[in-house]
């Protein structure tokens, strides 16, 4: 890590000296290919792991998030000259991977050089990804080791205390949002120095971003800063992710890795902090109003920036899994054909798992393998395939038995949301993200989720009630997203469709008020007089080596690609026909649709990536058990379910 940070100031160096090498480029390839050998991703410090206060300014980080939202595209000093006005010496440097400008005690910036040029970046404003389980963060990457291990360099003892002084976060909120105090900080002892903020030993500097107008700043103080987590309750930084190149691959709701330089210089806040002062002044050459300035120059205390060098897309978030699963590496292959090798006595296991988990119901367990490994494969036209959202009715009312069986979910998926469903919550809860103009962002909902998340709602706590107009808005999206994979987010004046890919999976007494492509009906064979002892047992039998195991089998097989052989093809249709044939009323396109689905995901967790006439035949087999099962209990109520 340390050869690593010092590589970024030689390249920076080699770049100020040499002005036509192509640095830039080789930055880039350099730190792809350093990154590639010895595990090295797995020891640079990661923001979801460690405190921004442990890691050194401009220095080498990455950080595992969503892209929460997209800001305009902002113009920077990509190249910049500064003059001695004793000497009249000029240096040329480069502004990238900075947000301040940097020169010697002596030097201005030459702000009509020739030689300046103005580049462009974009950033994005990102997150942790919403609802990432606990198991998933620190405690399974050699990140957590990084923690340690900084800590025992700073101080044997189990408080961290730095040499030089720190602000807590705080204070630091404090100081952004009354400079004052920090400039009294900064500029204490200054006056000897003629004018230089950091003092006569280190460089004056100078925000390198062009701003694009004047602000207007309320004299009153501001109210604290929110960090738009989508998730109540959430914690981890936010961060302003600023990209240099193919910016236009990444898309809001991403789910990135980016590795790049850590900016968290103070001397931010106060450079905003002066422009926002000076720029009441003239209210009237205002283009950005004073929340906008403060939503989008944060202090950097409170969101760290990071100059991206490399960034990828990540098709999943589980640690215990290689990152990339398509490339044709010799140890990708490996660990997935050593893990398919054992994949039968895994699913056995967490069948069996899950069968206690749903109060000894195997169906219901085979039914809840099947959701959980479902994913959206491809859509035509506006419909979503491959989803797969299971009702599961005959849940106990009091909402003891979904909250235990959410926590056993939560420990086998990388990412997953609890949505206990009341006239309350829906009333008085955002769902859909909306476009905040005055701030120009956008404002999170509860429904902004990265791909795959699992979503366990709650329907055994809803009671009579009015559902106010948020209320209708916020079912009918839970409706549309469940139905059509989407979330219509507001932009006032009209509606934005944001495709998606969650797995929906509702708990009820009855049938649930929301679709869904599956009810299953709870059959419990064992009524625990404990519930949560019983739970908590559960979890508590199965070692963590299974554990583990069961989380690659639910991410590996979701990641599989999947056919149907015309051969196999041409059987079921024929078996379809033959089906109408003898029950013309009750066999549908739509059972055929659903039968071809758990068919997949069967054959999908059994590790066969094609179908075979054997997994057909067992998928047909759970769909008349199922059916069978919703009849008796509709013969037993009275009504349907």
């Amino acid at each position: 890590l340390c050869c690593a940070n010092r590589h970024i100031n030689v390249l920076v160096f080699v770049a100020q000296n040499v002005p036509n090498s192509d640095w830039e480029k080789k930055v880039t390839e350099y730190f792809k290919e350093k990154l590639k050998e010895n595990n090295a991703t797995n020891w640079v410090p990661s923001l979801n792991d460690v405190p921004v206060h442990y890691l050194k300014p401009n220095s080498l980080v990455k950080f595992r998030c969503m892209v929460q939202d997209m800001f305009d595209p902002e113009f920077y000093m990509g190249v910049y000259e500064t003059v001695d006005p004793n000497t009249n010496a000029h240096v040329l440097h480069f502004g990238k991977y900075r947000d301040v400008a940097e020169c010697g005690p002596q030097q201005e910036i030459d702000l009509n050089s020739s030689q300046t040029v103005t580049s462009e970046r974009q950033t994005f404003y990102c997150v942790p990804v919403p609802g990432e389980s606990a198991w998933c963060v620190g405690s399974l990457t050699q990140s957590h080791a990084y923690i340690s291990a900084s800590q025992a360099r700073v101080s044997p003892s189990t408080s961290y205390t730095p040499s030089r002084h720190k602000r807590s976060y705080e204070e630091d909120e404090d100081m952004d949002l009354h400079p004052s105090k920090q400039k009294e900080q900064h500029m204490g002892k200054s006056c000897c120095c003629g004018g230089d903020i950091h003092g006569c030993v280190e460089p004056k500097r100078l925000e390198t971003e062009a701003s694009a107008g004047h602000h207007v700043i309320s004299p009153n103080c501001s109210p604290p800063l929110d960090l738009n987590f989508p998730l109540p309750g959430e914690k981890g930084p936010a961060c302003l992710v600023k990209v240099y190149e193919s910016w236009e691959s990444f898309k809001v709701n991403d789910v990135l890795e980016v590795f790049g330089v850590l900016s968290v210089d103070p001397v931010l806040s106060i450079v905003n902090s002066e422009e926002r002062d000076s720029s009441s002044l003239d209210p009237m050459e205002c283009m950005d109003t004073a929340e906008e300035q403060r939503v989008h120059s944060p202090p950097a205390s409170l969101v760290p920036r990071i100059h991206v060098i490399l960034a990828q897309k990540l098709q999943h978030i589980n640690p215990l899994l290689p990152t990339c699963l398509n490339e044709e590496e010799s140890k990708t292959c490996e660990f997935v054909s050593n893990f398919m090798s054992e994949l039968s006595p895994v699913r056995a296991e967490l069948l069996g798992f899950l069968t206690h988990a749903l109060l000894g119901d195997s169906l219901a367990a085979e039914y809840l393998i099947l959701h959980l490994i479902s994913t959206v494969y491809a859509r035509r036209d506006v419909l979503p395939l491959g989803k797969f959202t299971v009702n599961l009715s005959g849940c106990p009312r009091n909402g003891a038995f979904t909250e235990h069986l959410y926590r056993l979910i939560q420990q086998l998926v990388p990412a997953s949301y609890h949505l206990r469903m009341s006239i309350e919550s829906m009333n008085h809860s955002r769902f859909i993200p909306r476009k905040d103009y005055t701030a120009n962002r956008l404002v999170s909902g509860l429904l902004q989720l990265a791909s795959n998340t699992s979503l366990v709602i709650d329907e055994t706590q809803l009671e009579q009630g009015q559902l106010d107009t948020a209320g209708v808005h916020n079912v009918t999206a839970l409706g549309n997203l469940i139905t059509w994979q989407k979330v219509d987010y507001d932009f006032n004046y009209h509606r934005m469709e944001f495709p998606c890919n969650i797995n929906v999976l509702i708990t009820s007494e009855g049938r649930s008020l929301l679709p869904s492509d599956c009810q299953v009906h709870l059959q419990p064979q064992i009524i625990p007089p404990n519930m949560e002892e019983y739970m908590s047992s559960l979890l508590t039998a199965v070692l963590p080596s299974v554990l583990n195991k069961f989380r690659i089998y639910l991410s590996l097989l979701r990641l599989l690609d999947y056919s149907i052989s015309d051969e196999v093809t041409k059987a079921v249709e024929e078996d379809f026909v033959e089906m109408r044939k003898n029950d013309p009323e009750s066999v549908t396109a739509d059972d055929l649709h659903k039968m071809l689905l758990v068919a997949r995901f069967l054959s999908l967790s059994a590790g066969q990536t094609t179908l075979s006439r054997e997994r057909w035949l067992r998928a047909k087999q759970l769909e008349a058990l199922r059916k069978a099962r919703l009849q008796q209990q509709k013969c037993v109520n009275g009504n349907e379910l």
